[in-house]
């Protein structure tokens, strides 16, 4: 069997690469390696899901596996991701499953897992899941009857719950402030522009009526033409841009001008710096944020610690160092005081509460960074692992390094997918990043050619 986890669960087309019978044996394997068995009661399970058709099938199967493994479940419905994990924390349930495939499009679906508390898994348990996936498959398992078959509860208030938690974070109240929201006719649809309004903001809600098959239809955070439009035709104070689980946040400025998640973590960084709660002056994001960004924090006296690509690898350096900040640039911003995971609805809230409180535009507080062109190059090779690492290619990455020094910065890396290695130069000018990135790019192509 490959390797069944990605970088954010597992995720394929529904009902081809992720069938209901993969559903059910993950659900099974998850029961049996999160859920304690040694307590009085049953395992807890909570289920969650996004607007997407196939999203009722998976969690029918979803469900099936963990009550035939003896998991109690309390189904949430259609809620975001942030939400399944703060529910999941709330109940001190064993584990918690959202089925989603956030930012992709409709045909697709996907399953995250979470830990008691909320958490997402390591590398180490996701590894035990796939290895009882496998051997569920071909070993027979003692399958509880009677009595120990799990039970299935609905959890009515679920979105209530979530929103009165978001509301209650929010350090400045946000009247005055207008804002279009693009909930991407997923799972923010129900709970952003509530979350928003009782928090005191004007709230122009657009592409809020999922119908099953439009989530993320040109729309949301991959596609911010058109809140674009509504900010400036609304006359508003800013926009904001969700993905299909609301687990992302990327904005525009009154102009429509977008506003990324580098941008939006120097905003949030700055606020809680002067409210005294980021802790060390420390902000954490990854090897893919703007060199601007580091360059803006440093000069406003805040360490920039990197991790790898992913917002797992983030919320695994919060935790480590106790850290209170972190995200990335495409918008999955954590905020460990009040989520265990990237909200997109909590981050759109205390970004608000910044220009509410200081009375300053989003343009205005997101100049704080001034971003280094950037250019990226997918470069298609035989061998990621040779086309990354080639004596060639590691000569040229030094030469441009030289050559750009604390201006600039290059970073090569292979995909953890496809047959790719991803070439992407920052300098002070697009010109000088383009023309480096395509040195590299060409040398890679020659360590290690297509077929």
């Amino acid at each position: 069997m490959g390797r069944l986890f990605g970088t954010d669960g597992v995720r394929g087309r529904a009902n081809a690469d992720l069938t209901p019978e993969l559903a059910l044996a993950l659900a099974v394997a998850a029961a049996h390696t999160l859920a304690e068995t040694d307590r009085s009661h049953p395992p807890l399970a909570v289920v969650g899901r996004d607007t997407r058709a196939s999203g009722e099938m998976l969690e029918a199967a979803v469900v099936a596996g963990l009550t035939s493994a003896g998991a109690n479940v309390v189904r949430v419905g259609v809620l975001p991701t942030p939400a399944v994990a703060f529910l999941t924390a709330e109940a001190k349930a064993d584990l918690g499953v959202m089925l989603s495939a956030s930012h992709n499009p409709m045909p697709d679906n996907g399953i995250k897992l979470f830990a008691a508390g909320g958490h997402k898994l390591p590398d180490e348990i996701e590894m035990q899941i796939e290895a009882a996936v496998e051997t569920n498959a071909t070993t027979a398992w003692d399958r509880p009857i009677g009595a120990g078959v799990g039970r299935v509860h609905d959890l009515l208030d679920g979105a209530d719950h979530y929103v009165q938690h978001l509301v209650s974070t929010v350090p400045h109240r946000l009247e005055g402030i207008k804002v279009v929201v693009d909930c991407a006719n997923g799972a923010a649809a129900e709970v952003a522009p509530v979350a928003y309004r009782e928090a005191g903001a004007e709230v122009i809600a657009i592409h809020a009526e999922p119908n099953g098959l439009n989530i993320n239809d040109e729309c949301g955070s991959n596609h911010i033409e058109a809140l674009r439009e509504a900010v400036v035709e609304h006359g508003a104070h800013l926009g904001i841009a969700h993905d299909g689980d609301a687990d992302r946040c990327l904005a525009v400025t009154a102009d429509g001008e977008e506003v990324d998640g580098d941008e939006v973590m120097a905003i949030l960084a700055l606020a809680m710096r002067d409210a005294g709660t980021l802790t060390q002056d420390t902000l954490v994001a990854t090897v893919m944020s703007n060199l601007g960004l580091r360059l803006a924090m440093s000069a406003q006296g805040i360490r920039l610690i990197e991790t790898k690509v992913g917002d797992r690898y983030v919320l695994e350096e919060l935790r480590a160092s106790g850290l209170a900040l972190g995200g990335e640039q495409s918008g999955h911003i954590v905020m460990p005081a009040h989520a265990t995971t990237g909200d997109g609805v909590l981050t759109g809230l205390h970004l608000m509460a910044r220009m509410a409180a200081t009375g300053r535009s989003l343009a205005e507080l997101a100049s704080v960074v001034t971003k280094l062109p950037q250019v990226l190059i997918n470069v298609p090779v035989g061998d990621r692992t040779v086309g990354a690492a080639a004596p060639a290619v590691r000569a040229e990455v030094e030469r441009a390094e030289a050559e750009l020094g604390e201006t600039g910065r290059v970073l090569l890396r292979p995909s953890g997918t496809e047959l790719l290695v991803r070439v992407m130069v920052e300098a002070a000018t697009e010109h000088t990043a383009r023309e480096v990135a395509e040195r590299i790019a060409e040398q890679v192509r020659s360590a290690s050619p297509t077929a």
